[in-house]
């Protein structure tokens, strides 16, 4: 089965009806619906109506629709768990997670597919036991607060985070989970938006979280294949193709070799393509 697109998820307030509204209309891959940092704490319960109504009203075609709750550890997690289970949505994304046990603390509370915010530093170290849990089928990385846990300063490279970046791909990658990069927070530096998701997209996250509507275009193109990897894949499947049916195992392509790892990859573009296609023709 091919993978739904993640190019781009968008934090959405959860309290916010014209946003929720508005956000049915954007060119987002994934809507990150927000009971959690974007909703402030008089408006928690509240929140939680407003999404469900605008939810069960539909018109979010088929972008991935997830709810981030409140951490079960807090006064609105479980009743935000509640409440999610009888939602129109995806999946829930549970912020804070610093092991399995977390996740099947919440796994015991609902049926829906599990996301883990990776953004403390026990939650790095225990990757790949989040990862393994049946029940994940996301992560979404904290930068923010992983860089404060971590006491980091803030560089354009991120060189502070790699490893932390890089710990939580190899295990996404090693259990088959989604990987989402963090959010950029400089909304109008469309420069630094666009090296940092070509960053994530070079070292291998399937797409970015994003903050504001104004940076989904950067997103969507940096993490979408270019008509140069798409035309490179149909030629290496062809030459492929044609090396196999002449016995041989390996083919020659703009003067380098390829094997069937590379054509894996190269089905793997063009799956990706088109599942962009379609998802922007629905």
């Amino acid at each position: 089965m091919t993978q739904r697109p993640t190019r781009s998820a968008l934090y959405i307030p959860g309290s916010k009806e014209r946003a929720l509204d508005k956000a049915r209309g954007l060119a987002t891959d994934v809507i990150l619906f927000d009971l959690e940092d974007a909703v402030a704490v008089d408006e928690k319960e509240n929140a939680r109506a407003t999404l469900a109504a605008e939810l069960a009203k539909g018109g979010y075609g088929n972008r991935m629709r997830i709810v981030r709750i409140n951490a079960l550890d807090t006064p609105w997690g479980k009743d935000d768990a509640a409440a999610v289970a009888q939602m129109d949505c995806d999946a829930v994304l549970l912020p804070k997670v610093d092991g399995p046990d977390d996740i099947k603390a919440l796994a015991a509370l609902l049926d829906l597919p599990i996301w883990a915010m990776m953004e403390s530093p026990l939650g790095i170290l225990n990757a790949a036991a989040i990862a393994a849990h049946t029940r994940v089928q996301g992560f979404v990385l904290g930068t923010n607060d992983l860089a404060k846990d971590l006491n980091t300063r803030s560089v354009a490279n991120r060189e502070p985070l790699l490893m932390s970046l890089q710990m939580c791909l190899l295990a996404a990658r090693a259990h088959g989970v989604v990987a989402l990069d963090g959010v950029y927070n400089a909304f109008k530096d469309d420069a630094g938006l666009r090296a940092e998701c070509e960053q994530g997209r070079d070292m291998g996250f399937d797409g970015k979280t994003l903050i504001h509507p104004a940076q989904l275009a950067i997103a969507n193109a940096a993490f979408a294949p270019t008509e140069a990897e798409i035309d490179l894949a149909n030629r290496q499947i062809a030459a492929f193709d044609a090396a196999e049916a002449e016995g041989q195992g390996v083919a020659v392509v703009d003067g380098k070799i390829v094997e069937n790892l590379h054509i894996v990859t190269a089905r793997a573009t063009l799956a990706k393509a088109k599942a962009i296609t379609e998802m922007g023709a629905s």
